[in-house]
């Protein structure tokens, strides 16, 4: 009596078993792992937070009494946070493609723009998240403010936190959109310092760049962010600075990583 083996090959496809995609909820979990996979993503975090703190700790020390309060210390941490969150946008971006694992990455989800979404939304996040520690930060400071003789007051403008939101990811998605565009770490951190600050010295010295440059200089468009009142003006001129250094970044480098051959 003779057996016969079926050859895989041979088998009908309906008897396969279905591969199923990651859902974009997945992905968005594994980008956030991977924030904190790499020593240097999970020690800018470290940075992150421990620079709030320090801040406030600098406030609670220095700053006159009347203005220990929890908007103060709050405001007061946004700036230095928003310095080094763009870092860690371009580090979720460049990160495959200096350590190579651009190509186990693509292999295992080839619609690559589904990745770069999920790198996307893991960075809006962690900027969302550094509203949070800010916001934890600043009320242990007002505590610690009340119980030691500062003001200690709670009053808080609604429109701070939304402008505080905007902020935070418009700085974290400049850099993610350096990240794409350049596609290498150093490269891209000086790229993302060098040219607004560059164009931000232009529009101060040469005269006719100064109408340009209130449009243009981010440190300009969003300052107002740091209190309750945007005027519409005010939103129109940050929409136009964010449509060049964010959007336009953004566009062109999901254009080319879409593009580039990985190897």
């Amino acid at each position: 009596m003779t057996t016969t083996t079926a050859n895989p090959s041979t088998v009908a496809p309906h008897h396969r078993p279905a591969v199923r995609r990651p859902s974009p909820l997945r992905l968005t979990g594994v980008e956030l792992r991977k924030l904190v996979d790499t020593r240097a993503g999970l020690w800018l975090l470290v940075t992150i937070g421990l620079l709030a703190a320090a801040l406030v700790v600098v406030q609670l020390i220095w700053a006159p009494d009347a203005e220990q309060t929890f908007a103060n210390f709050f405001l007061s941490t946004l700036l230095p946070v928003g310095l080094l969150l763009p870092v860690l946008g371009i580090l979720s971006i460049t990160s495959e493609w200096s350590q190579r694992s651009a190509l186990t990455t693509f292999a295992l989800v080839p619609r690559r723009g589904r990745v770069i979404a999920a790198k996307l939304a893991a960075t809006v996040l962690a900027a969302l998240a550094s509203v949070l520690v800010s916001l934890a930060v600043a009320a242990v400071g007002t505590l610690v403010a009340g119980a030691t003789g500062g003001a200690g007051t709670w009053h808080f403008e609604g429109a701070l936190l939304l402008h505080a939101v905007v902020f935070q990811v418009a700085n974290v998605l400049m850099g993610a959109g350096f990240g794409l565009l350049l596609l290498n770490t150093p490269l891209a951190i000086v790229g993302y310092l060098l040219l607004p600050t560059l164009w931000s010295i232009l529009g101060g010295l040469i005269r006719p760049l100064h109408g340009p440059a209130g449009w243009l200089d981010t440190s300009r468009t969003m300052e107002p962010l740091f209190t309750p009142d945007v005027t519409a003006g005010q939103w129109a001129r940050l929409g136009v600075s964010l449509l060049v250094w964010l959007v336009v970044p953004l566009v062109a480098g999901l254009v080319r990583t879409l593009r580039r051959e990985v190897s």
